[in-house]
């Protein structure tokens, strides 16, 4: 599942974590970006500490055998950590799913736990380049918001498994599968027990008019695709 940051991404992976027949996995190439780049994030000292910070071992983790032994395996990527010297071809031999939402959505809730960002923190440019050499099978987070039901069920028909129910309500709370910087990213995934209902009007993000300008081609092009 590739999916840019505050878009549903955490909740889609509690949903396919609540299948008995799924092992999760969250965001395993963070680690490795924040290595690689030096990037000042919140909690990056113990992101470092907690998870690999090697991207061929991670890529080979990504290809091994599924933990527990489970039949699949969801794995919770952003496209902005596959940057020059990341790996990808292990993703050819996977199902790829990219997960969009509108660009002033993503900017109103990132702005809200980082003062600073700019285009490349919100992986549009990188989502599109990774659409473009893997293909896969494209979803809007509003689309399952307004309908987790249906879309959930849409979803996993077009990517062949069976829909189990199971996707639609978790527990409250974190989970063991989540990654270290879970206490700063994930306080209204860890509220709910569900998907949230349908979105409101679009945010003000007027301040960031020219990224929202930049982002809106990037996403429309592949929602033309959504399912």
């Amino acid at each position: 599942m590739w999916s840019g940051p505050r878009n549903l991404s955490t909740a889609m992976m509690y949903a396919f974590g609540n299948r008995s027949d799924f092992a999760v996995w969250d965001e395993p190439f963070y680690a490795p970006y924040l290595a690689a780049t030096g990037l000042d994030h919140p909690m990056r000292d113990e992101i470092l500490a907690a998870h690999e910070t090697d991207p061929l071992i991670v890529a080979r983790r990504c290809l091994d055998t599924i933990p527990a032994q489970k039949p699949h395996f969801y794995m919770k990527h952003m496209p902005h950590h596959m940057i020059d010297g990341v790996p990808l071809d292990w993703a050819k031999d996977c199902v790829n799913i990219h997960l969009i939402r509108h660009p002033a959505r993503v900017i109103a809730s990132y702005g809200a736990k980082r003062d600073e960002m700019a285009l490349e923190d919100i992986g549009y440019r990188q989502q599109a380049a990774i659409y473009e050499t893997l293909g896969g099978v494209v979803i809007d987070s509003s689309d399952i918001r307004q309908d987790p039901d249906g879309m959930l069920r849409k979803l996993c028909d077009a990517i062949g498994l069976p829909f189990d129910p199971a996707m639609l309500r978790w527990n409250e709370g974190p989970r063991d599968a989540d990654g270290v910087w879970a206490s700063h990213w994930y306080g209204a995934v860890h509220q709910s027990t569900g998907f949230a209902g349908a979105e409101g009007t679009l945010p003000d993000v007027s301040a960031y008019r020219e990224m929202v300008n930049s982002a809106m081609p990037l996403y429309e092009r592949m929602k033309r695709a959504k399912l």
